[in-house]
C-alpha cells in the first residue's frame, strides 16, 4: 500500500514538506484513542532472537532509526512504535539554528537515493531537552551532537561539551557528529587532534556521573582506508566506546539521474543505494581492524532487509535507516527483523 499508493502522493512534494507533514500527522496521532497500540501491532516484531546487548544497554532488537528524522525529540516515541529498536535524535547543537537557504532537500528516485544541505537545522538544546522530559524509558535514544555553524572550529571543543552536559540526563548513548558534509569546515574535526580536544572533554565530564553514557563517533564515507585508521585510533586512545559508519558522501560516482539533474542541485551530502556497498565495505573494514571488539553502528544505503543483513555480517552490532525508511515506509522495520530472525548466524 505505501509503494504502490502513498509513496507516490508524498513523492509529488518537496521532501523537506514531506518531513514537516508527517511529523506534524505523528503528533497528531499522539492523541488519537489506540493509534499506538494499533501501530504497535502493525509494525512491531518481537522475538527473543532479535534482542541485543550493545554498548552496555539492551535493545529489544538491532534497528534504529538515524539521526535527522527527527531532529527536535518531537515525536520520537511515535517512531518507537514503528517497531525500531532505538531512535537517534538530532543532530542538536548548544543554540538553536535555521540551517542553509531553501531548497535543501532533494530526491533522486531513480538512484532510490536522497540529497540534501539541511545545515544541521535545529531548536537547540532547551527545546530539545524540554521534549524528552518524561519520555518512557524502554525506548533507547541516542543523542546527536555537533557545534554550531557559527562556532569557528578552534572553539568547537565548548560546544560539544556544552550540549553533551545539557543532554546527560535525557538520553542513552551520544554519538558525536563530526562528518556532516552541510556544515562549511565541520569535516575538518575529524583531524586527530581536533577530535582528541572535542572526545576528552567529553570523557572527563562523564568521569564525574553516576550513570555512563557510551560515546560514538560518526564518521564520513568519503574517509581514505588512513584516515579510518585514525578514527580507530582515536577510539583507543580517548576510550571512546565504539562507530557510526556512515554519514552522507559528497561523491556523485555511479548515479544514474541524468547529470545536468544532479549537476543543478548542486552540493549536499548523498545518502541510500549509491552509498550502500560503501558504507558496508568501511563497516567490515573496522570490524576487521579492531578485530570485532568495537561495537559498530552500520547506516547508510540500506534499503532492502538483505542490506541490513549484510551490514550485520560485515561486522556491524546494529544498524540504522533513514532513507531506506522513506523510500520503504512504516513497515520496512519489521520486514528487516524478520530478515534478521530467520538468519540464526546474526
Amino acid at each position: 500500500m505505501y509503494k504502490k499508493i502513498l509513496r507516490p502522493i508524498l513523492f509529488m512534494m518537496q521532501p523537506e514538506t514531506i518531513h514537516h507533514l508527517v511529523i506534524g500527522a505523528l503528533k497528531v496521532a499522539r492523541y488519537i484513542p489506540f493509534a499506538k497500540s494499533t501501530m504497535r501491532l502493525m509494525f512491531t516484531a518481537k522475538d527473543p532472537s532479535l534482542e541485543r546487548e550493545v554498548l552496555g544497554i539492551k535493545f529489544s532488537n538491532p534497528v534504529g532509526l538515524a539521526a535527522g528524522l527527527d531532529k527536535n525529540a518531537e515525536v520520537y516515541d511515535m517512531f518507537g512504535t514503528m517497531g525500531f529498536g532505538f531512535v537517534e535524535i538530532g543532530t542538536v547543537t548548544p543554540k538553536g539554528q535555521p540551517g542553509n537557504p531553501k531548497p535543501r532537500s532533494f530526491r533522486l528516485t531513480k538512484d532510490k537515493a536522497l540529497i540534501n544541505r539541511m545545515g544541521i537545522n535545529n531548536e537547540g538544546a532547551d527545546q530539545v531537552i524540554k521534549h524528552l522530559r518524561g519520555r518512557n524509558p524502554k525506548l533507547i535514544i541516542g543523542g546527536n551532537i555537533g557545534k554550531n555553524t557559527d562556532t569557528p572550529n578552534d572553539q568547537a571543543a565548548a560546544d560539544y561539551l556544552r550540549i553533551f552536559r545539557s543532554l546527560y540526563d535525557y538520553v542513552d548513548y551520544f554519538t558525536v557528529n563530526v562528518s556532516c558534509p552541510n556544515v562549511t569546515n565541520l569535516a575538518d574535526l575529524q583531524n586527530k587532534d581536533n577530535l582528541v580536544e572535542i572526545l576528552s572533554g567529553l570523557r572527563e565530564f562523564r568521569k564525574g556521573q553516576t550513570d555512563y553514557r557510551p560515546i560514538l563517533i560518526k564518521i564520513s564515507p568519503d574517509l581514505t582506508q588512513e584516515q579510518v585508521d585514525v578514527m580507530i585510533d582515536v577510539t583507543r586512545e580517548c576510550k571512546i566506546d565504539g562507530i557510526v559508519a556512515t554519514n552522507t558522501t559528497t561523491s556523485r560516482e555511479g548515479l544514474t539521474t541524468d547529470k545536468k539533474i544532479v549537476e543543478k542541485i548542486g552540493r549536499g551530502g548523498l545518502s541510500g543505494a549509491p552509498i550502500t556497498k560503501r558504507s558496508v565495505d568501511m563497516v567490515g573494514y573496522i570490524a576487521r581492524k579492531t578485530e570485532g571488539r568495537l561495537p559498530i553502528i552500520g547506516v547508510g544505503g540500506i534499503m532492502t532487509p538483505q542490506d541490513a543483513q549484510n551490514m550485520l555480517d560485515a561486522g556491524a552490532s546494529l544498524v540504522q535507516i533513514y532513507t531506506g525508511f522513506i523510500y520503504n515506509g512504516p513497515g520496512f522495520v519489521k520486514k528487516i527483523c524478520h530478515e534478521i530472525k530467520n538468519n540464526p548466524t546474526t
